[in-house]
């Protein structure tokens, strides 16, 4: 009888290991957003860098979230461009009052001031004991206005931002009406138990 020969070939094709949620595979780095670290030739692999990242001189982390909690239905286009509006609508405002005096025309440190000054350090939060709601002072983070619906949003908005760098308008009163609405609760701070 014959001699038979059967070969069994099994292809194996490298495949990149399965991460969940990620187009990339482990060899490739997180992207830098450094233009020194770019200056070096390298040979790792990297990834590609988010859309919100950038290494523009310009680029402010405050005016991006600030941007982004403007943002609605998230048309990022609008926010960024109400935003850009704004802030030239504060540079006029005080450019305008340059030469009468000596004051801060930078647009961004206005922004990050009149953000700082707007920030309540406690206020009331409603806790129910006994079947009864008491007010008790807790501390928060942030404010809210009513809105006004009859100018545009970059006039209204550096309006505020320029009410609030000189710690006046109604954003800093509710702050100071919340922080002296706290002291007289104080008494009722025991019930904040958690």
């Amino acid at each position: 009888p014959g001699w038979s020969l059967s070969l069994d070939l099994v292809i194996h094709r490298p495949q990149p290991p399965k991460v969940r949620w990620s187009c990339y595979s482990a060899e490739f780095k997180d992207p830098l957003i450094d233009k020194e670290h770019y200056r070096k030739p390298k040979t790792q692999l990297i990834k590609a860098a988010p859309a919100a990242k950038t290494s523009s001189v310009f680029e402010d982390p405050v005016v991006s979230k600030f941007t982004n909690m403007t943002m609605k239905g998230g048309n990022k286009i609008l926010a960024r461009s109400l935003m850009t509006q704004t802030l030239e609508a504060v540079k006029r405002k005080q450019f305008e009052k340059y030469h009468a005096a000596n004051i801060e025309q930078t647009p961004y440190t206005i922004l990050h001031q009149a953000l700082k000054n707007c920030e309540p350090m406690i206020g009331l939060v409603p806790i129910l004991r006994g079947g009864r709601f008491y007010q008790v002072p807790w501390m928060i983070t942030e404010c809210w206005e009513n809105k006004h619906r009859r100018t545009l949003m970059p006039e209204k908005l550096s309006h505020e931002l320029l009410e609030a760098f000189h710690n006046q308008g109604p954003v800093i009163k509710r702050k100071h009406d919340m922080h002296k609405m706290a002291e007289t609760k104080c008494a009722l701070a025991h019930y904040r138990w958690w």
